[in-house]
């Protein structure tokens, strides 16, 4: 049996399998002493390995548009909050409680520009 059954089957092999199985399917004479080896329990596993593998398919997708769905939201979020600070800016103005309330720096607060140093200085 498998060392490691926690992880998926490569695949190549999955390939292999299903390529035998096709081949089991074609043997007339095929008859098992394990019922769990027979050609009904053999097609009923890769009957279940499809729906499973379907089933994974279709759970990717819905992941996919549910993290498209959430990235929209994000976004959609983000640009009505940088309107609403525009918009407490406006109407608070810009040095305003209401606009340091909001993670927001008042215009006060906001380092003015250092003087340049004269052409003839080197930089440093």
């Amino acid at each position: 049996m498998a060392k490691n059954e926690t992880v998926r089957v490569r695949p190549d092999i999955l390939k292999a399998d299903q390529d035998a199985c096709m081949a089991v399917q074609a043997m007339a004479k095929y008859q098992p002493v394990n019922p769990a080896h027979s050609k009904d329990a053999l097609a009923t596993m890769q009957a279940g390995l499809h729906t499973a593998q379907e089933a994974v398919v279709h759970a990717e997708n819905a992941l996919a548009s549910a993290r498209d769905n959430l990235t929209a939201f994000e976004w959609q979020y983000h640009n009505t909050m940088l309107g609403v600070k525009q918009q407490v800016s406006a109407q608070f103005g810009p040095d305003s409680n209401e606009v340091q309330s909001l993670g927001l720096k008042k215009k006060s607060e906001h380092a003015r520009p250092a003087r340049k140093k004269g052409a003839d200085a080197t930089p440093s």
